[in-house]
Order: structure tokens, then sequence, then C-alpha cells
């Protein structure tokens, strides 16, 4: 059951570094930040843009915390509407892990759906590890 959200931590912040060599502008730090936010748009934005501020300004801790609004919001709606095709290519416990954080909630009833009710209390242990992991990790990004 751990292996789930370790993996989709890994993932999650192994595609944001690999993100960062496309994004000039940003480090590979901040990038992995705004991973870390594991689609949970409303705290991750929020909290990137007060530890950001000190070290790059209003300006660029705002641009920032918009971005991790935007691609954590990008990331839940993905999830939803791709569920039936991320289970269909890659298994049964893709839709959990491409859901991050709301796998416990939102996109629960779509797990469930697609992936079956075996899913649930995995799904709900993976939404709730990553959401005590958010303010960590981004915690630690920021301050790099």
């Amino acid at each position: 059951m751990l292996l789930i959200p370790v993996a989709t931590i890994i993932g999650t912040l192994l595609f944001s570094a690999v993100a960062s060599l496309l994004l000039s502008q940003w480090s590979v730090f901040d990038c992995m930040a705004v991973g870390s936010g594991f689609a949970y748009y409303s705290l991750s934005s929020i909290l990137i843009t007060q530890f950001k501020e000190p070290s790059i300004g209003l300006q660029l801790a705002t641009e920032l915390g918009t971005i991790a609004l935007l691609s954590n919001i990008f990331r839940e709606m993905m999830s939803l509407i791709g569920a039936p095709l991320i289970r269909k290519y890659f298994g049964h416990f893709a839709p959990i892990s491409a859901a991050g954080v709301n796998s416990m909630d939102v996109l629960l009833p779509s797990i469930t759906h697609y992936s079956g009710k075996e899913m649930i209390p995995i799904a709900i242990m993976h939404g709730v590890l990553l959401d005590l992991s958010v303010p960590f990790f981004i915690h630690l990004f920021c301050n790099q």
C-alpha cells in the first residue's frame, strides 16, 4: 500500500525536475516545489507564494504560485477526464497515482468506477499520505 504514494511522489518530482529543463526562468527546485502540490492547488499555490516571496520578490513569487495553481488544477482535470484511458493503458493503480491528493475525495468515485471497489482503501490512504507530505516538500524545495 505504501508503494503507490512513494511511486507517486518519486514520479511527480522526477517529471517536475525534467520539466525544469524546458523552463529557463525557473530553477529545478522551483519546478519541484510546483510539482510537490500533488494536485492540492488551494494549499500549494499559497505556500509557494509565501515561501518564495522573501527570496525572489512578490511578483515572481505570485507568478510561481499561479503556475502551481494552474498546473495542479490541470492535473486534477486530466485525472478526472482521463481516468478510463489511464486505467486501460497503465493498470488499476494508475488512476490513483494520477489523481494525487484528490484520490481520497474528488476522484474517489471515478477511481472506484474504473479500478474497482477494492481500490478505495488504497486511494484514501494514498490521498492522506500525499496530503500530509505537501507542506513538507514545498517547504523543502522553496528553501533551496
